[in-house]
């Protein structure tokens, strides 16, 4: 099942606008087959700049707000206006400057984190029409990864990676703030499309472990390895420090949907 996956290298200085070529594309298809695009963010540092070009007139006036129903694929226990909120950094550097837009935050903070989860998975339900044991299925997911190969708030060797019934799940991390709220990892895997977005040097050794191993199937592979959808396309976008620090090779490999139609 965790093949190596495809990946390219960039200069990072890049990397925004070939992720938000690839929003474009995939909403558009999405919107033409059924009205609706659906995509997961992700938090961190990385998605920053992605979400100031998305912003700007240029980008503001090309994407289908309207239609897209953006969802967060976790949240740290905090407050919106916090700075560590996904969603607050998002609204801040994007959605605040959009006249039109369609959030689906999850309200990490009002409640016991486990309430949280089960409300935030009624949404989806509710919103995908989903029947009592089936999935959603996102159009795109745009995920990061942490030094310690974690992704979504799925963490080496913690019960919420192994959660296989819900599709969303309290997550814990080693860092502050410790408790977090993620989708799991059948719901990621179910995805028409993953994009991770990784860049700076210290995400090294983790890729390093995914795209430089020869064992095909490890005991314990890292959780961003285990991001592998069955039926869609996987692909990661690497600047040059990751990759020169992961010491992988050039890779032309290029992103599916790397340009608009």
């Amino acid at each position: 099942m965790f093949s190596t996956p495809p990946y390219s290298i960039h200069l990072a200085s890049d990397i925004p606008q070939i992720t938000a070529q690839i929003i474009a594309t995939v909403t558009q298809r999405a919107i033409r087959r059924r009205g609706v695009a659906h995509i997961g963010l992700s938090g961190g540092s990385t998605p920053r700049a992605l979400f100031r070009l998305l912003a700007d007139d240029v980008w503001r006036q090309r994407l289908p707000w309207p239609d897209i129903h953006l969802w967060w694929v976790d949240e740290r226990c905090v407050p919106p206006d916090d700075p560590q909120s996904n969603y607050g950094v998002c609204y801040t550097l994007l959605l605040s400057h959009l006249s039109q837009f369609i959030a689906h935050r999850i309200p990490a903070e009002q409640g016991a984190p486990e309430l949280v989860a089960h409300r935030y998975e009624q949404e989806l339900r509710t919103v995908f029409q989903l029947g009592p044991s089936a999935r959603p299925r996102f159009d795109l997911l745009l995920m990061g990864m942490g030094p310690d190969g974690h992704t979504a708030s799925l963490f080496p060797g913690t019960p919420a990676l192994a959660e296989r019934k819900a599709l969303v799940t309290v997550g814990k991390a080693p860092q502050a703030p410790h408790t977090r709220i993620s989708l799991t990892l059948p719901v990621l895997n179910r995805c028409a499309y993953a994009l991770f977005l990784v860049t700076g040097s210290s995400k090294g050794p983790a890729l390093q472990q995914i795209f430089g191993s020869h064992d095909p199937s490890p005991a314990s592979p890292l959780p961003a390895a285990q991001l592998c959808p069955t039926r869609g396309h996987l692909h990661w976008l690497l600047d040059e420090s990751a990759a020169a620090a992961a010491q992988l090779p050039p890779s032309g490999k290029k992103p599916p949907f790397a340009t608009l139609p």
